[in-house]
């Protein structure tokens, strides 16, 4: 029986224009990835422009003090430092997304549309908060309303998202060097005419009004840790990377680092320096001290006119949340077209979801979730940390000391099962445990510390429960029924290009598996979208 293809029009069909839907469900070939590792990273790292850092790094200064802040920033950092690191190199080594990898690495199939729900509404928040603050500077410096405000940072963004990398790439590194002189300028400015400010700063012992406090550190990197979702907008970027050779390695390995887990070094200088300028303002600017676009406009306002110094502060607003929020809503598109798919078997674009993340953030804009930004943080951290925890724990114990877990990763539909209880239960007992911990439901005397809890909970319980299944439920296929392997003999993913029996276009050998029927090949999507399953081989 021959059996009809997954799509009714594949010269039209949308999910084959790959260089506008930018490889939303697949791996990224080789053929495409023409960039530099230099330029990759410099496009990852202009998606860190974002200014919510300010905000976040004032409230927890504002709160708790400098000394507790400082210490809670570098806590955060270090945790998302290093669970990092795994993660952006898979992304970078094998050029898939961080779902991509979460699927092989411990949750399956389908239970890694768990995390793609976390994922997905890490980006539609921080775009409500980014575009929270962009909003905030337009009405600052041309009196525009903020519910106009929020529209038009809305919709600004949609025609720079829609061409994917090519565009993006072009955005970010012509867009940094500005964004970097208004950015560091005014604050070096500051530093050398006010030296004592900083000292003044550094004993400043916020509401609280106490010295150095383990719970104080613990609430602050609660809020902190809540960007831990961003390592996978990072690898959205470093799919592209080109392969690692000899020649490349050094600048492969920089930028990889300095792009990946290397983000957070950036983030935590600017939530040091939010705190900072908080503190330098609190007195003129009251409540809205946490607010970026004033503690710009405080800090321009010191060496030029006030004319002057409200344009400056607008634009550094309005260039860092375009550059970050086109990645938001980028990754976010990707994240849900993903889930969308592999739940309905249809794929229905990636611009359908870049409009629907959109609409999302724009309500929670419009309700106005910037003024309990920190609350929704601290809640949102320990999902995150559950699931970013859980996948590092796999790679770098599960798959390299335990060797439980398949070393090269796997993400394709009939050969991972559709459920792994590994990470599933790690995500779920992490995430639930510290959420009833941040409720108060042990005790407040421990609610602080539920972002270490997570933390605990996940890298401990991903290798316990990889060694008590003892890795049965990673694949459900070894073979995928071609015979050329999908890796060269350095790891390296292999370019051979194969044509798909259904959709007549080619991809290249880590993106196909043989087809249910006997002597076709079949793509990755085309698979993903069999509602059939008659495509799908059988387990073995």
């Amino acid at each position: 029986m021959v059996v009809e293809s997954p799509r009714k029009d594949p010269s039209q069909d949308q999910a084959v224009r790959e260089t506008l839907e930018d490889y939303t469900l697949r791996f990224a070939p080789r053929s495409y990835r023409r960039w530099k590792p230099g330029v990759v990273a410099t496009t990852a790292l202009g998606g860190i422009a974002y200014l919510a850092d300010f905000s976040i790094g004032a409230g927890i200064g504002l709160s708790y003090g400098t000394l507790n802040a400082l210490v809670a920033i570098l806590v955060a950092a270090l945790i998302i430092f290093v669970t990092g690191v795994p993660l952006a190199y898979y992304g970078a080594r094998y050029n898939i997304d961080l779902d991509l990898i979460t699927r092989g690495s411990g949750f399956g199939y389908y239970g890694s549309v768990l995390t793609s729900v976390i994922f997905g509404s890490f980006t539609f928040i921080f775009f409500a908060t980014e575009g929270a603050i962009m909003a905030q500077g337009l009405h600052a410096g041309l009196g525009v309303p903020l519910w106009l405000g929020y529209l038009i940072t809305t919709l600004v963004v949609v025609p720079l998202v829609v061409y994917g990398m090519k565009a993006l790439s072009t955005l970010q590194v012509w867009t940094t060097p500005l964004w970097l002189l208004l950015m560091v300028g005014p604050i070096g400015y500051l530093v050398i005419v006010d030296p004592d400010s900083v000292s003044r700063w550094l004993a400043f012992a916020g509401e609280s009004g106490g010295g150095l406090s383990a719970a104080s550190v613990m609430l602050g990197a609660g809020v902190a840790l809540s960007l831990m979702a961003q390592i996978g907008e990072q690898i959205d970027y470093l799919r592209f990377m080109p392969p690692r050779t000899e020649a490349n390695k050094r600048s492969w390995w920089l930028s990889t680092l300095v792009a990946g887990p290397g983000w957070v070094v950036f983030g935590a200088v600017k939530q040091a320096t939010g705190a900072f300028l908080a503190f330098f303002i609190m007195g003129a600017a009251g409540a809205a001290a946490t607010e970026p676009v004033q503690q710009f406009m405080g800090i321009y306002e010191l060496f030029v006119p006030v004319w002057l110094a409200i344009p400056l502060a607008v634009v550094l607003v309005v260039l860092s949340q375009v550059k970050i929020n086109v990645t938001n809503a980028y990754s976010g598109s990707l994240t849900w077209t993903n889930s969308f798919t592999r739940v309905t078997k249809h794929y229905p674009g990636r611009i359908v979801f870049v409009l629907a993340n959109l609409a999302v953030a724009l309500i929670l804009m419009e309700a106005n979730m910037f003024a309990f930004l920190n609350s929704v943080l601290s809640f949102y951290a320990n999902c995150a940390i559950a699931w970013v925890c859980t996948v590092a724990a796999d790679i770098m114990i599960n798959k390299f000391v335990l060797k439980l877990s398949p070393k090269e990763p796997e993400f394709r539909r009939g050969m991972l099962h559709a459920v792994n209880p590994v990470g599933v239960t790690a995500f779920l007992a992490s995430a639930i445990i510290s959420i009833a911990m941040y409720f108060g439901a042990f005790g407040d005397a421990i609610q602080p510390y539920s972002p270490i809890a997570a933390v605990v909970i996940a890298v401990v319980l991903t290798p316990v429960m990889a060694i008590v299944t003892r890795g049965r439920f990673y694949l459900r296929r070894t073979d995928d029924g071609i015979d050329e392997p999908r890796f060269d003999a350095s790891g390296t993913p292999v370019a051979t290009a194969y044509t798909c029996d259904y959709c007549a276009q080619e991809f290249e050998r880590p993106d196909v598996l043989a087809s249910a029927e006997p002597g076709k090949i079949v793509c990755s999507l085309c698979v993903t979208t069999d509602k059939t399953g008659k495509l799908v081989l059988p387990a073995s």
